[in-house]
């Protein structure tokens, strides 16, 4: 059922946007998707929220290749071209140069203060000048957008806003990046995140959160594929058994998968990409 409404928003009248074209930010497909969805527990949109279904960017059809860079970097290569590497430090996925980067600073290993200038986008999960980071920009046939999060300190502390989970939307697809979450999510960071398709969850068992919790979360989200990251000297198992038997387990011996919205898997899996 999820597939043929996406699929049967996807042939909506597109509507090619730029960034920065526009004050207020894109529709976003994963969210309308998710609110005509009601009963979908994942989603928790707030009472009376509308979302227009138009797509933000220009579709274009076809494989999503994603690849697993090192540590919670993963790189998205659109139908389209366009490059994207995840909590991007500079140390994984800069061969070959990334048209577009995602950031959190949680670590130095999240983030760099001096991204090669050639990135053309550089997105950061925190505002320099205070409060949430903001993005909703459109690169081709790509649209990425953020949801802030709020970040532990070393010392126990919070600072609100200070990091973001972002959201690709792309080929029909929907495709979630936790990024180096530290915080339960609340029903409304679930409803601006919407659906996912694919979800990238860190596992590292207590630097970010613990697994009892980052289980609850992708349990909630119910992707069809899940891709951990983060993992650091956490066993697989001990996350696999946490998700339990609703969802399926699968090993490559690859670093890269090619993915649609025709070839999700038909039952929840959680694929563990070479060198993960």
């Amino acid at each position: 059922m999820f597939r043929r409404l996406a699929i049967a928003l996807g042939a909506l009248l597109l509507v090619p946007v730029s960034a920065g074209a526009q004050e207020e930010p894109p529709p976003s497909k994963c969210v309308a998707i998710a609110n005509a969805l009601p009963s979908a527990t994942y989603a928790n949109l707030s009472p009376g929220q509308a979302v227009s279904p138009i797509l933000a960017q220009t579709f274009v059809e076809g494989d999503v290749t994603i690849t697993y860079a090192g540590h919670s970097t993963y790189v998205i290569e659109t139908p389209g071209g366009v490059r994207i590497a995840t909590d991007f430090s500079g140390v994984y996925g800069h061969e070959p140069l990334p048209r577009v980067v995602t950031m959190n600073k949680a670590h130095r290993t999240h983030f760099t203060d001096h991204p090669d200038p050639a990135i053309e986008y550089v997105l950061r999960g925190w505002s320099p000048d205070g409060g949430p980071a903001r993005h909703a920009v459109v690169v081709d046939d790509v649209y990425i957008r953020n949801v802030a999060t709020d970040i532990r300190h070393w010392g126990g502390g919070l600072e609100p806003d200070g990091n973001s989970i972002f959201v690709f939307e792309v080929a029909g697809l929907c495709i979630g990046h936790l990024g180096h979450l530290h915080t339960r999510l609340s029903d409304s960071q679930f409803g601006q995140i919407g659906r996912l398709d694919i979800l990238m969850v860190p596992i590292d068992g207590g630097i970010t959160q613990s697994l009892a919790s980052m289980s609850e979360i992708a349990t909630r989200l119910y992707s069809s594929m899940i891709l951990p990251m983060h993992r650091h000297a956490t066993p697989l198992g001990e996350f696999t058994s946490r998700m339990g038997e609703g969802f399926q387990v699968e090993f490559r011996s690859s670093r890269s998968l090619t993915v649609s919205l025709r070839t999700l898997p038909s039952r929840p899996t959680i694929v563990v990409l070479e060198g993960v």
